[in-house]
């Protein structure tokens, strides 16, 4: 079972039909839509801050989402939306994904960053804080810079497919997983 711990009396709240797994870890005040997943070694860390993250949407293996401190001079919250797919070992620190993107392997997006809907950020892209990525665009590099526009080939098949295609990974293992 995941580790989903209460702190400063706030438990995670886990939706419907969302698979942890084991080596996952759920702190604070973390809410988590329906038909989700946290996939091995990911960590959501709301201790300092919140971290809310919509229906349909996957954490991959070894990522980290985390916040910066509501009392620092400038807090940040981790605000992911529904049919986004996090990539294996992406790191996002306060930041703004909106609906229907897809952040790479290794790529980090810094606080108060605002990634728009139908994005894709690539592998290992650097997104500073306070970036405002514009909807629809393959966004790649360090710093993060707009490549061009996501094409509906490829919103078909790279970002609408991986998110059902984490649904359906995590129908694997919901025999043994709650």
């Amino acid at each position: 079972m995941a580790i989903i711990r209460t702190l400063n009396g706030i438990t995670p709240q886990i939706g419907q039909g969302t698979f942890l797994a084991e080596t996952a870890a759920i702190i604070g005040d973390v809410v988590i839509g329906d038909d989700c997943s946290v996939w091995y070694g990911a960590v959501l860390r709301g201790d300092v801050n919140a971290i809310r993250i919509g229906n349909r949407t996957n954490i991959q293996d070894g990522a980290v989402l985390h916040t910066m401190y509501r009392e620092s001079a400038h807090p940040s919250q981790t605000i992911i939306g529904s049919d986004v797919s996090i990539g294996h070992n992406a790191i996002i620190h306060g930041a703004v994904i909106e609906d229907a993107c897809l952040i790479g392997m290794g790529a980090t997006v810094l606080d108060n960053a605002r990634v728009g809907t139908g994005c894709i950020i690539a592998a290992n892209a650097l997104v500073l804080s306070g970036a405002v990525l514009e909807p629809n665009g393959l966004y790649a590099g360090i710093p993060a810079k707009r490549v061009r526009e996501v094409t509906p080939d490829q919103r078909a098949e790279i970002i609408e497919r991986t998110a059902r295609d984490y649904i359906m990974y995590a129908s694997w293992y919901a025999d043994t997983h709650a």
